[in-house]
This record gives C-alpha cells, structure tokens and sequence, in this order.
C-alpha cells in the first residue's frame, strides 16, 4: 500500500509532477516509514534492477495520467543504494515527509550520497556489512601558471578523515591525472561546468575520466573559490595548525580545488568534523604509475558485480584479510606500487617470515585478526554522536586482545632473518606506544558497562556508576519484588500453580499481568477481585488492583532509568571518543598486519609455492623469471597451467616480440609478466621457482580495444589514444606490454603503424617491452636492432588421421625464434565453423598469400630496393663472367667446382649484399 488514502495519493501525484527534472544518473527513493517507494522513471529502472519484473509497478492516481510507482522493503532499499553507488555508480536522494509525518502528501530533501559521497548513508547501507572499498571524491581544477597547462587536485577521504593535495603540470593527454585518479581508486570527480578554460581541455578531460569510469559531477565556477579556504581548513584541521604556514597552501590552482571540494562535501556543516581532518601533499613520483588500461590488463581490480574475494582479479586472489581495514589497504597498495627499493624489501622480509611460520600466521588469522572491527568507521560514530555502547564494547573485546596478540607476535622466532627485529619495528613496538591508553580504555568500560550482561546481548551501564542510577536500580528491585509477592499470593488464592498454570508477564499493550490457559479462565470468573484485559489465543489476561499499581510504578521509573542510562551512554560514548586517535594508530597497524598475512597465505597455499623475489634498484637489473606462472589462472578449476622462463637483459634482449597462433597463450605470457612485476613491487611473493625483477616506474598497456559508439570512440582510435599515452608516457625504466596493435585498420597501414612504434620504443626509449603480434613481418625488426628479439608460442601440428587435414594441438609453451605462422584458420577448426566455410576460408587465404607476395618488400624503402637490385645483377654478372669481365674455366659437369666458383664470388660481394637491408632479407630467407 503506498498511499493512505485517494486524496493523500492525488495531492502526492501533483506534488511530484512539480519537481525539478533530475539527471539521468540519479535516483530518488521516498521514505515512508518502514519502506520505500520510487516513481516514474525510477520505478521501471528499480523493476527491472531488483525484481526483474515489470509486474511490480502499481500506477498512482488519475487513469489519464497514472504516475507508476514501485515499493521497496527496508531492507532491499538498502540493498538497491549500496548496489547503485558502489557498483553502478548511480547518485541517490532520499526525501522524507515534511513534518515527519507519514501520510504527507508533500516530500522534502533529507540525503544525497554519491559514489564518492557515502557520508549522509554510510551506516544506512554499511549497517550490518563492511566497507571494503574506501570512497574517494576528487576535486579538479585547470589553469594556466606561467602559460603552461596546470591542475590543480583535491581529494578526501572520509573513512579515514584525510585531505590530499597535489599540483602539476599536465600534457594534452592528461596522463599524470589518470595516474592519479588509478592510484586514489577515485569514485567521483568535481570539476567546473564552465570559465575560462578552454572547451578542448575539458572534453580531453572528460574522455579520461569515462576511461577511468569515474563519476563526473559538474559545479559551478563560484563553488571553486579561495575566498573561505584558511577559514575552513583552519577549523577542520587537527591541531590548531597555521594553515597559511604549510607549504601546501602556496599550491593556489590545488586550495582552489580544496575549496570546491569542501564545499561539495559540505564538511562545514558537521561539526563532528572540526579538528579531526589531516592535510597533505600527494607526491605522484613515490608510486608505480598505473593508467586505467594497465589496470584493466592485469586484470588488477574486480569487475562491475564480481566479488572482491574472487580469483578472477589479483584483488580478489589476494584477498584473504580478515579484516575491513586490511581489505581496504590491500587496495590501496596494488593501486600503489613501491618504488622505494628499502620499503619493498621491507614487505617482502615480513612476508617471508609468515611464510615460514605457518603456525603463527594461522593463529593470527584465527585467534586474533578475525576479532578485530572497523575501528576507524566506529570512532567516525563516535565522533558524530551516534555510536552506542556496542561500538565500544566491540573496541573494547579488541582491545583486550592486544596483549595477547603482542605476546604472540614476540614469540616469532626472527633470528633466522637478516632483519630480525623487522617484526618488533613494525608492529610490537608500535603497539606498546598506546598501550597505557589501550589500558585506560578498557578499565573506562570494566568500570562502567555490565559487562555480565554481553552473554544476554543486552549493552548497559552498571548501576553502581551513577547514584541516580543505583537508586532508580534499587526501586525497580524493590518492585520487582512486590510483582513476584503479588504472583505469589494470586496463586495462592486461586489454587493454579505459578510456574506451570499462572504466568506473570509484561504485555506491551497492558504492561505486567498475569496469563492463564483459556481452560483455567473459569477459576477467574468466580473471584469479583480479578479484572479481565483481553481474551488472545496463548489464553486470558487478567489483573488486579496491586499488581496494576506495581505495573504502572514500575513502567514510571523504567522510563525515568532509560533516560538516566541513555545521558550516561551518551557520556560513555563521549569518554570513548577522546581516545580516537589512538584507536585509530593502532587500527592502522592491524590493517598493515592483516595484508602482511594475506600475502603470506596466499603465497604459501599457492598451487605451487611462490618465491620471494630478488628487487633491484631502478635503472639496473635485469628482468628474470623462472618457471613463471600467472597467479589467477593457475588457481582455476580444471586447468593445468604451463609456466615459462622469461629473460629480458638490457641492451641484449629488452624487447620481445611475440608471435604464435591465436588462443595460444601470446597475451597471457605478456599479462603475466606485469602482474609479477607489479606484485613484487607491492611487497608480495611471485609465482615463480626464482625471480630477478627491477624497479619500473611504471606499467603500460595496450591490451584488445574496444570500441564505445555513444562516446564517438572507435576500435582504433581507441587503440591510437593508448599508444600515444604509452609513448609520452614511458621511459627507460618502464614497462611496456602490447597485444595485437593495429587491427582496427587496413593490414598495410596497421603494419606501418605497428613496425613503427616498436621501432621508436626500441630505440629511443629503450623500455622492456613485450610486443604480441600476428604481423610476421615484424619479426625482421631483429635483423636491424640487436636487443629485439624473438619468441613464439609453441604449437604443434600434425597429419589429421584418415585425411590430409592438419591437426594443431597448443603446447602454451614460449620458445625463442619467431612463429612461421598464425594457425588462424585451424583455431577456427577448433571452434567447431562450418566445414565449408573453414575450406573457403584455406582457399581464399592461399589466394592473398598468392597476392601479397609480390608486396613483401613494402617494408623496405624504393632507395634499399633500387639499390639492393644493382648489387645483386653485380654480383650475377660477376659470377658468370669472372672478376674482372676475365672468362671462368669451370667445368660445367662438376657441381663441386661451380659451388666453389659461386662461395669465391659470394665472398667478393658480401659486404655489399650484406649491407643492403633488401639484400639481407633475401639471404636470411635462402
């Protein structure tokens, strides 16, 4: 039922056709009490989004106009918003009555929440799960300083209560602002809706921030104003700090941002806020670079809907933190590789040494890991006001643990180590920082909370904290005793026993009276001192004059306790709040434990185990892989997976090109050497027998493209825009991965285009690169530049039997050399095409062979050719007339004599066939 009643429903209808048209990206659901409605539009979107169904949608008031309207339950609205930010990145309303009642026909504002935005309905669709992704809004602005293009960034975290801050200069690609919004994990951006910033650049921008499929949320110019910026961060800002004397505040294009930012966020309207926010610098070069094509190609974080606990993404595989807090981290640091040669080492020695003891990681993860809550959301809950003794008795059953969970980590023999005190640095150290407040908080609890009363899952204050409290306790007693007289005594009278027969009860309707079977009602009726409430079907309720007065005395002062309990529970929460920042610290600490662990689990239930890797330092090194294996692949169900050596040197083999069939592992032997790079890089072990990996300051990929019709991006210029930033982006110590470029043109002009890129990385930026390819002719590039060099995937190909057809079996195996062929035609045999279509397929394919081959040379220049002939009618005229035009006696019958006569004249020439790029590729070929 969605109205009360048909003039309610009217005015409603009129009321909603008044308001103002929202965006397509937003959603509004009404608040009804114990439920939701949604109408119009959203009606049919949440139908087919929640009940796949359109039979759920009921039409409000006038048949000439109907409105359709759905109903939600609470707890699939909860389900719908949490869906609708996290995931399809939707924005919400919710509107409330005005005047909070129910039956109001008119509707005002209550919240507004944003994929970025979750602070109005966190604990609304957070209640009773964890947060496992920290929202991140990014706030942007453009500008010129000194006439070069400058952007100036903002970004917060809610969670955590933090401001970051950056400013640099950005080329027309916007590569260091996709860097950025990967490495944050940014759900929402900010940016102005118009100004004096160029057209161009807002569209280059907006393409960015669809690839990186982040929300675009526009404001005005006006909202990005410094005018109230030191004002604002002054008052939200911990420890009374001079804003104007941080460094950051002389970043002017980035406080312009922080100001709309503030102002999105509406951080000054909750004074919870106030003296709790951290400001700083985000430094883009103390990280791995990412761009979102990178991260789609190593397949790095879950797809739309995919569970962040599942193997298909490294997130997912690695995962297996037993906490929020570490969830959320883990994260944040495969989105943040190291490039900080002490700190990677520094992870990897933890995680080696949980590997080791696999006694002690279980039982962190078992005994103490597993216990811990979401403190930084519950002392967010603190500070806000609306956190309840649970909240702290969930910190306190965590702080009780701590002790223990030193000793345990104090008993991890690290002798063996050469860091052997890492474990007492990084964790047991830091834990007994706090330990006096740690104490002081749970002897705040002990001493005010009933702690006896947990096993009734019942949260109140002692009696004995408070007089008030103990002398409202000690009445209630008092009465509680007369009830039981009075129970006593009515038993008595009427002869039922009182355990068994004559039940005392507190109704909710009638508050204390006595119950009895319909059958013993008869003994009721006699007595004139009785006075019958109600008839159900448990049987009569009845009472009398003494036991109503003790009834209504104790309803009186239950009420007066409740309000005396809930000024202290509001005390209690209040004391808990002052302890915050240590709860917080010591959050932090468990989160970098938890993820420590999970690296260490996964690496050692790993189908084979991983190798803690050996990690140089940035420009040196080579890059060595034994036995290597991707690490989501080798987990699935049924498959075998065939690891391969990888060894990329400098100046001899740092660019692969990659040929082999279709399906035959070319993209997966690429991918896997970026998701082993990258976990190293992140502290993890790799799956590898031994691994030698140096520091790259970035990952880029080009990986299948695809197109988008409605954002006017085809396949290839999709694809041209990821090399143009692969490009301008990479550098000597990148790493470079490319699968099949230049498929979205004409074969002639994807092979120019991909010879040439291979070319320039090769040459000028001298990255390691891993080329996946079908073009062959690109194997050549090796005869001109030393440290290309060829691999292929292996396939083996054989007589079908009972026909001339050849079979093809994948050996997933990487050879060096390159492949003869691609076996295109024989995959198709695979997937079962039409025989017909397959031979048609042959035939045409030998016709274009047939063809192309008088277009081979299309990679040699007119000037090679021209001259590449004269050598070689030099060379024959030479041969058939002598050297030096003299006649050759050679014996036309001995075949011996004329190979010598050939060997001789060859050796006169082979300086100049050799040096001729035609020539050379004619004798590669003999």
């Amino acid at each position: 039922m969605l109205m009360q009643d048909n003039a309610t429903e009217l005015g409603f209808c009129a009321w909603f056709s008044k308001l103002p048209a929202k965006r397509d990206d937003t959603v509004r659901l009404f608040e009804r009490g114990d439920y939701y409605t949604a109408h119009g539009a959203d009606a049919h979107f949440i139908a087919q989004e929640v009940y796949r169904t359109n039979s759920v949608i009921k039409s409000l008031g006038k048949k000439a106009a109907p409105l359709p309207s759905v109903t939600l339950s609470s707890t699939l609205a909860k389900e719908f918003l949490r869906d609708a930010l996290t995931i399809k990145q939707l924005k919400i309303e919710i509107w409330v009555p005005e005047g909070g009642k129910k039956s109001a026909a008119k509707f005002e504002l209550s919240r507004q929440a944003s994929p970025g935005n979750l602070q109005e309905v966190e604990d609304l669709i957070f209640a009773n799960t964890d947060m496992t992704t920290a929202p991140i809004v990014l706030s942007i602005r453009i500008a010129k300083v000194d006439n070069i293009r400058t952007i100036g960034t903002a970004f917060a975290d809610a969670t955590i209560r933090k401001i970051g801050v950056s400013q640099f200069a950005e080329n027309d690609l916007f590569g260091n602002l996709e860097s950025l919004i990967v490495q944050l994990g940014v759900k929402e951006c900010i940016m102005q809706t118009e100004g004096k910033t160029a057209d161009y650049d807002l569209s280059k921008l907006r393409q960015v921030l669809e690839r990186c499929n982040t929300v675009v949320t526009e404001r005005k110019p006006v909202e990005f104003s410094t005018k109230d910026v030191e004002q604002d961060l002054t008052r939200l800002l911990s420890g009374n700090q001079q804003v104007t004397a941080l460094p950051v505040f002389d970043l002017r294009v980035a406080m312009s941002a922080t100001a709309g930012l503030i102002r999105y966020l509406d951080l000054m309207r909750d004074s919870s806020n106030f003296g709790h926010y951290t400001l700083s610098q985000y430094d883009l070069g103390q990280y791995m670079r990412l761009d979102a094509s990178a991260i789609q190609a190593l397949t790095l974080l879950p797809g739309p809907g995919d569970s962040a606990t599942k193997n298909t993404s490294v997130l997912g595989l690695l995962n297996k933190c037993k906490t929020a807090q570490g969830g959320r981290l883990l994260g944040q640091w495969l989105k943040l590789p190291l490039v900080n040669l002490h700190e990677i080492n520094r992870r990897l020695n933890l995680v080696e040494i949980f590997v080791k003891d696999s006694s002690s990681r279980r039982a962190l993860q078992d005994d103490f890991l597993r216990y811990m809550p979401d403190m930084h959301r519950i002392c967010k809950r603190f500070h806000k006001k609306v956190a309840s003794l649970e909240d702290v008795i969930r910190v306190y059953q965590a702080a009780i643990r701590v002790p223990d969970l030193i000793e345990k980590l104090n008993d991890i023999d690290t002798e063996e180590y050469a860091d052997s005190v890492l474990i007492a640095e990084q964790y047991t150290t830091a834990f007994q920082k706090f330990d006096d407040n740690i104490t002081k908080f749970k002897e705040m609890v002990e001493q005010t909370i009933d702690l006896d009363q947990l096993k009734n899952h019942q949260y109140i204050i002692k009696p004995d904290y408070d007089e008030q409290l103990q002398s409202l306790a000690d009445q209630i007693a008092e009465v509680v005793s007369a009830l039981d007289e009075e129970h006593e005594r009515v038993s008595r009278d009427l002869g039922l026993d009182m355990d068994k027969k004559l039940h005392l009860e507190n109704n909710p309707t009638h508050g204390y009276c006595f119950r009895v079977s319909k059958n013993d009602s008869k003994v009721v009726e006699k007595k004139k001192d009785y006075t019958e409430l109600s008839t159900q079907k448990a049987g009569v309720l009845f009472t009398t004059k003494t036991l109503k007065r003790h009834s209504v005395e104790y309803s009186e002062l239950r009420e007066r306790y409740n309000r005396v309990q809930s000024t202290l529970v509001a005390e209690v929460v209040s004391i808990a709040s002052g302890y915050t920042p240590v709860l917080e610290a010591v959050d932090d600490i468990i989160a970098h434990l938890d993820v420590i662990v999970s690296f260490a689990h996964v690496s050692a239930n790993a189908p084979s185990n991983y190798v803690k890797p050996v990690v140089t330092e940035k420009g040196t090194g080579n890059l060595l892989l034994k036995e290597a294996r991707h690490p989501c692949l080798e987990v699935q169900e049924d498959i075998s997976f065939i690891p391969n050596d990888v060894e990329m040197i400098r100046g001899k083999s740092e660019f692969h090109i990659i040929t082999g069939p279709n399906t035959g592992g070319k993209s997966t032997y690429a991918r896997q050497i970026g998701v082993i790079a990258l976990m190293a890089q992140v502290g993890c072990f790799v799956p590898c027998e031994s691994a030698e990996i140096p520091i790259f300051d970035c990952i880029l990929a080009r990986v299948g493209a695809g197109d988008s019709q409605l954002k006017g991006v085809s396949t290839f210029m999709a694809e041209m825009l990821e090399s143009a930033a692969i490009l301008k982006t990479a550098t000597p110590n990148s790493l470079i991965i490319i699968d099949e470029l230049g498929r979205g043109t004409s074969t002639a002009d994807g092979f120019g285009i991909a010879w040439a890129i291979s070319e320039y990385i090769a040459t000028t930026i001298r990255a390691f690169c891993l080329f996946a390819t079908h073009f062959h002719e690109l194997t050549t590039l090796s005869q001109q530049i030393p440290h290309v060099k060829n691999a292929h995937v292996v396939a083996h190909v054989s007589e079908g039997e009972g026909s001339k057809e050849k079979e093809i079996t994948l050996l997933y195996k990487v050879e060096e050399g390159p492949s003869d062929q691609s076996f295109g035609i024989h995959v198709a045999q695979l997937c079962n095409f039409p025989e017909s279509v397959v031979k048609h397929a042959k035939r045409k394919a030998e016709e274009l062979e047939d063809f192309g081959n008088e277009g081979d040379t299309m990679m040699f220049s007119k000037a090679d050719i021209d001259e590449g002939t004269k050598i070689v009618e030099e060379f024959f005229r030479d041969f058939a007339n002598g050297s030096g035009g003299d006649s050759m006696e050679v014996d036309d019958e001995d075949p011996e004599a004329q190979l010598q006569a050939l060997r001789e004249c060859f050796a006169r020439h082979r300086e100049k066939l050799e040096g001729n790029p035609w020539c050379k590729s004619i004798l590669d070929e003999l």
